[in-house]
């Protein structure tokens, strides 16, 4: 059964972003800059990195990052015809998703792990709008490591709608119609230091 929307709880660190019908907030400083890094050197560590094959315009190329799908038994993921099925929750990876319930009423069963090496590696524009995430779903963003630009662009006109720069330690909440009006990019840039990235979902099953 799906759990019924409810409002964000006294955590007043999370801001809205002016984003025309989408629920999205935001927190630079969600984790302090030790505790941080802390977790930026154990995900690092303890995460089993791979380079994930896609399927794009027909065909199969390597993806311009490096990712692991961790989650609870039976939470398997289909991205880009392929279906992942989940490694098992690292101590770090496990630590974050209790805090996330605890301190932000957000459960979720699985997180999609995204290690970006340098400034070249991206994430193309697309919107987190598959099946098994339901017709709304609550996507939990934790950035560590270097500050990358992440993008909003209307679904319906093409055209950007809004830019934020995620930094190190920070979180960032997408829900309500967040997902059906808009898709989202991290662009390459010129030089970037690594940066994880690590998006929190609940997938139905």
């Amino acid at each position: 059964m799906q759990r019924p929307l409810i409002p964000f709880p006294a955590e007043r660190s999370l801001e809205p972003l002016a984003l025309d019908g989408a629920d999205v907030r935001y927190a630079a400083c969600a984790f302090e800059p030790g505790r941080a890094d802390a977790l930026f050197a154990a995900l690092r560590r303890e995460i089993g990195w791979e380079q994930h094959r896609l399927h794009v315009f027909g065909r199969e190329v390597a993806s311009p990052r490096l990712s692991c799908w961790v989650g609870d038994a039976g939470a398997a993921y289909t991205y880009s015809r392929t279906r992942f099925e989940p490694r098992p929750w690292t101590p770090a990876l496990a630590a974050l998703r209790e805090e996330l319930a605890t301190r932000f009423d957000l459960p979720f069963n699985s997180v999609l792990a995204n290690l970006y090496r340098g400034g070249q590696d991206s994430m193309g524009w697309h919107g987190d709008d598959e099946p098994e995430l339901g017709t709304a779903p609550v996507i939990a963003s934790l950035s560590f490591g270097a500050v990358r630009r992440f993008r909003f662009r209307s679904r319906e006109t093409r055209k950007v709608a809004a830019t934020i720069d995620l930094a190190h330690g920070s979180l960032l909440v997408m829900r309500g119609a967040t997902q059906q009006l808009y898709q989202h990019d991290l662009p390459k840039t010129a030089q970037a230091q690594e940066r994880i990235n690590l998006t929190f979902r609940t997938i139905r099953f």
